[in-house]
């Protein structure tokens, strides 16, 4: 959002700018169960691999490019119960914001209830985006990430700063590129957040025009992941060939004579931003004719993209707290939205959270009422949209099966005698499962040609339900060559809907008693030493992986 953003900014704690940090390397992420679709372009229309039109109704989520480097809103629900309701009414794409600081070392994911929110306890903020991209594939709604500022202190008139270079700015890209690479949930990258002030189209200046920028680092993702769609959005002035302004990232009347060409055809959305005077008074509003000026000025702006079918458009970011036919804000909105059905567009809603200053969101200001007069405006643009039935123990369409391993290490040195942790399982479902059918794997070196085995000191659901085993891998990984898997007998029981086993506390020994060195076992994390989710122990229901990432 343009203005808006600047209100909430002001609510937020100021951080500091954190210079020179490299992007982080991270395993590829899979989305267990999603249909494996990718999108490219058409004309005006966005297919999939199988050539059928994409049909999206879309909104924003908000907060992974603020301090809080998390979702908003999960200080008051879980992010299942967040994303059931966006199932519910009806919303398939999430436009998820996020900042290049975000990525930085010291960057920790801040105001989660983890009583509501177990699983997320002590992941990283990208880690808690992994989490969020897992459990939105398994309902159906896919994503597309936003660079939306460099820093979360606020937006950036260009998509570099001093502190987040262009070289940073593109590698941070790269790397989510990859590590979402074959997961059909994400679908795409919009480069970066209303260009602004200074940016132009088609200037050649390297240092501004943001077109050059976009094809630079478009070409980059592209390298590494050619499936993604490539979401540029516009400036807001210094076009080459015109005088026009407008909204920041909504200009996009240079397209036509300077188009954002990738080395892999078909992939570009243009992405423009709109919005009414509770952002900010703009002069068409004043007009006479208004709100009958509109749509000329849309077409000529950004509109004539999509009806001269040179690209699909996705109108990014537009909304408004009056949704009313008398108010200017309520007819601009209503206008828009019209503008939107009559010509097919694309759409992702700003936005789902209720603290956007300007706009106001889908949700009330207790996080939990949905704004029935906003979806009502909203539901002449809405798609008939098929979700994929929910796979769960029982039957289809009753939820998915979720748990998370909560992880506490009891021996925290580096040369030790044993691996001593204990482990529960907290089951996220919303129904009960057997324990029989999950197994748990704690990934380790083994340090020497020794055998091992592993005990279990005490367990709530009795020593005997439980069966370890010691596996080395066939071809050993960094950090890896043997995993320790825990299983459960019948007489265990069933993991209850949002319960836990309790407590099982674990001890991995060598049979000649000889030292491990603890410091390059991947799933060892020595500083949790109270209960807390742990993505280096993997949890698998069935035989297929349900929660963390393997080595």
């Amino acid at each position: 959002m343009t203005f808006g953003f600047r209100t909430l900014g002001k609510m937020l704690l100021a951080l500091t700018l954190l210079a020179g940090t490299a992007a982080i390397a991270g395993q590829p992420v899979k989305a267990e169960g999603a249909a494996k679709l990718f999108y490219h372009t058409s004309g005006s229309r966005i297919v999939d691999s199988q050539g059928d039109p994409a049909v999206f109704n879309g909104l924003n989520w908000f907060g992974f490019e603020t301090p809080n480097y998390s979702p908003h809103g999960l200080w008051s629900r879980s992010m299942d119960d967040v994303l059931d309701q966006v199932r519910a009414e009806g919303y398939n794409l999430i436009r998820l914001p996020f900042s290049s600081q975000m990525f930085d070392p010291a960057s920790q994911a801040n105001s989660i209830d983890y009583a509501k929110n177990p699983d997320l306890a002590g992941l990283t903020p990208i880690e808690i985006m992994d989490t969020l991209i897992e459990k939105a594939g398994q309902r159906g709604i896919q994503i597309f990430l936003d660079r939306h500022r460099p820093d979360s202190g606020g937006q950036s008139t260009l998509w570099y700063t001093a502190a987040y270079p262009e070289s940073r700015w593109i590698s941070d890209w790269v790397m989510l590129a990859a590590r979402y690479a074959n997961n059909p949930t994400v679908i795409g990258a919009d480069l970066h957040n209303e260009p602004h002030g200074t940016a132009s189209w088609g200037t050649g200046d390297l240092s501004t025009d943001w077109r050059l920028a976009a094809q630079r680092a478009g070409n980059a993702i592209l390298a590494v992941n050619p499936h993604w769609l490539i979401i540029v959005e516009g400036v807001e002035q210094n076009v080459q060939g015109n005088t026009s302004k407008y909204w920041w990232g909504g200009n996009l009347t240079g397209v036509r004579n300077y188009p954002v060409t990738l080395t892999v055809p078909n992939q570009v959305v243009y992405s423009p931003h709109d919005y009414g005077p509770g952002v900010a008074e703009q002069p068409w509003f004043s007009d006479p004719a208004f709100p009958a000026n509109l749509p000329a000025i849309w077409d000529q702006t950004w509109g004539y993209i999509s009806k001269e079918n040179i690209a699909p458009l996705i109108m990014g970011e537009f909304g408004g707290r009056s949704v009313d036919t008398l108010s200017v804000e309520g007819k601009w909105q209503n206008k828009l939205v019209d503008y939107i059905g009559t010509n097919d567009l694309y759409w992702t809603y700003w936005t789902l959270n209720p603290n956007s200053g300007d706009t106001g969101g889908l949700l009330q200001d207790d996080w939990a009422t949905w704004n029935r007069p906003k979806q009502l405006m909203l539901n002449r643009i809405m798609k008939t949209v098929t979700f994929p039935p929910i796979e769960q123990p029982g039957g289809p369409g009753t939820g998915p099966v979720t748990a998370t391993p909560l992880y506490r290490s009891d021996e925290t040195g580096n040369n030790v005698g044993s691996i001593r942790a204990s482990l529960q399982l907290k089951s996220t479902s919303t129904v009960p499962v057997p324990l029989s059918q999950f197994t748990i794997r704690y990934w380790f070196t083994q340090d020497g040609s020794s055998a091992h085995t592993m005990e279990i000191d005490y367990a709530v659901v009795g020593k005997n339900n439980i069966q370890t085993t010691i596996v080395p891998l066939t071809v050993p990984v960094p950090n890896a060559d043997a995993y320790a898997e825990i299983s459960f007998k019948d007489g265990a029981g069933t993991l209850a809907a949002s319960g836990s086993t309790g407590e099982i506390q674990f001890r991995i020994h060598k049979d000649n008693y000889a030292n491990y060195s603890q410091a390059n076992d991947y799933s060892f994390r020595p500083l949790l030493t109270s209960f807390t989710a742990n993505d280096r122990i993997t949890v698998y229901h069935n035989g297929t992986l349900i929660y963390g990432i393997e080595p």
